[in-house]
């Protein structure tokens, strides 16, 4: 067990100078305005595809899917699942209007389709906050796992992470955003792979003493375990494959940090093209880290290879890395890790830029902004709210928030849910008006509110938030719409190509 050595931390280094290099080289053209928050229309559809999955990716999920793997059983693998659900929806409902009306950020579909600049600031503000938690989160947990391996200050390690996104963020917009994202996703995808292949040729039986685990000794599924419940809000995998999906839909229609992507072009094929291989990435990169999950559970526990120090649940895969992998690869699979925080964090920063600027200041200015005043109000979004993240992260890390994974996956379904059911309302009807919206949005909160801190989680599982959130945003939104328009005897309906109807 040689651990983090010398050579790794050299290899770190040179790894992250290389991603900032790339960063600066991409923000060598000027951008402004609009490019600088929707790229210049060079950059393939494939490289914002890995930017896709890289930012879904978070490192949260880079360090706890292996370990919910090593621990219990595949059943959280079926969430991935939901893709099958998300991508296809999101292909035929929402991609053709997002492409025709040429939005600049997610809610200013909301504005266009409800002819209300209020609903737009408030899905900036809602999607802004949850960004900024996310972020700070999203730097913390890592460090806190790579510090105790390393041997490094967790403070320095959150300084660098987040010095290193805010200035390839701020100097080249978007497009150093995508491009890095690229570099670092094919990284993480290739050192995961080497990971599972290397682990599966120092397991006895390699391959099959696996799938023994898997299948006979009950490590997919326990026994126990519903496929469905007849009480669909009860926790199933069924519940599950379709909870995830509903809560992927929420991020590919209503999350800025992913519309963001699919407005560098108005090519319905490449978007579609960049969807699908998407998908295809994360369901494989998933089933990598269950199986080497499962395979980490066979070295350890079944074959009886000594535990390396510090080897909790979520640090067993960063671990393994640390004390089993070679001098040279653990520093770049460690610096994969990281870059993976780093990659999610520079793409929160471009997000929230883009949409303080484009769907609140620029709302509220009573002038329009030109695109130089643009850019300049987006880099200092992104440097102040850089710093901001950097800062709650290092309070994080210093102090007793044992449950923040947790937190950070009710906090998504609660705020991504209720916004994805006014955009669900908004696309799937026509007789929907800026006051059923209004209505339906203030509702669904206070029902998910309820819900999520008065009602026994084992009654109402989180999986199902989304599905709650939909219905009353339907419901309320349309009868609300239907009785103003008759109190004021007008008939207040979707523009044309604002909704699912027109999208052919």
């Amino acid at each position: 067990m040689q651990g983090f050595t010398n050579i790794d931390l050299a290899i770190l280094i040179v790894y992250l100078a290389a991603v900032l290099f790339a960063g600066l080289h991409f923000s060598k053209k000027e951008m402004k305005g609009k490019e600088y928050f929707k790229g210049d229309g060079s950059i393939p559809w494939w490289v914002t595809s890995v930017s896709i999955f890289a930012t879904l990716l978070s490192p949260i999920s880079f360090l706890s899917l292996a370990g919910n793997s090593y621990a219990g059983t595949w059943l959280m693998w079926f969430a991935q699942l939901g893709m099958i659900i998300a991508i296809p929806f999101t292909i035929k409902f929402f991609l053709p209007i997002y492409s025709r009306l040429d939005i600049d950020t997610a809610y200013h579909y909301l504005e266009l389709r409800f002819k209300s600049k209020g609903l737009r600031v408030l899905g900036a503000v809602m999607f802004i906050i949850y960004q900024v938690g996310r972020m700070s989160i999203i730097m913390y947990l890592p460090c806190m796992v790579l510090s105790k391996l390393m041997g490094i200050s967790v403070d320095l390690l959150i300084i660098i992470m987040g010095v290193i996104a805010i200035i390839y963020s701020y100097t080249g917009g978007l497009k150093s955003v995508l491009w890095t994202d690229f570099i670092q996703g094919s990284v993480l995808l290739i050192g995961v792979t080497f990971g599972l292949i290397y682990l599966i040729a120092h397991i006895d039986g390699g391959l099959g003493a696996i799938n023994l685990e898997l299948f006979n000794n009950h490590k997919f599924l326990a026994q126990d375990q519903p496929m469905f419940d007849p009480n669909i809000l009860k926790d199933s995998v069924f519940l599950l494959i379709v909870g995830a999906g509903l809560n992927t839909i929420g991020s590919y229609v209503s999350s800025q940090d992913i519309v963001q992507r699919f407005t560098t072009t108005t090519d319905t094929k490449k978007l579609n093209n960049m969807m699908k291989t998407n998908g295809l990435l994360s369901i494989f990169i998933s089933t990598v880290f269950y199986l080497i999950g499962t395979g980490l559970y066979v070295f350890y526990n079944v074959q009886g290879n000594p535990l390396p120090p510090a080897a909790q649940q979520d640090q067993i895969f960063a671990s393994w890395i640390a004390f089993e992998l070679p001098v040279g690869v653990t520093g770049l699979l460690l610096a994969a890790i990281y870059a993976a925080s780093q990659s999610t964090l520079s793409t929160g920063l471009n997000s929230v830029a883009s949409s303080w600027t484009l769907d609140i200041q620029s709302r509220l200015n009573k002038k329009e902004l030109s695109f130089e005043q643009q850019t300049k109000i987006g880099q200092r979004v992104s440097l102040i709210v850089g710093i901001f993240a950097i800062i709650v992260s290092i309070i994080l890390a210093h102090g007793s928030i044992k449950s923040a994974y947790e937190w950070f996956n009710g906090f998504m379904g609660l705020v991504l849910g209720i916004l994805v059911g006014i955009f669900i309302l908004g696309a799937f009807t026509k007789v929907a008006n800026k006051f059923g919206a209004s209505l339906a949005f203030i509702v669904s909160s206070l029902v998910m509110v309820y819900i999520k801190y008065f009602v026994d989680p084992a009654k109402v599982s989180f999986w199902s938030y989304s599905i709650i959130s939909i219905v009353v945003s339907l419901v309320v939104g349309v009868i609300g719409s239907i009785v103003y328009n008759k109190v004021k005897g007008v008939e207040d309906l979707a523009p044309d190509g604002m909704t699912i109807f027109k999208a052919k």
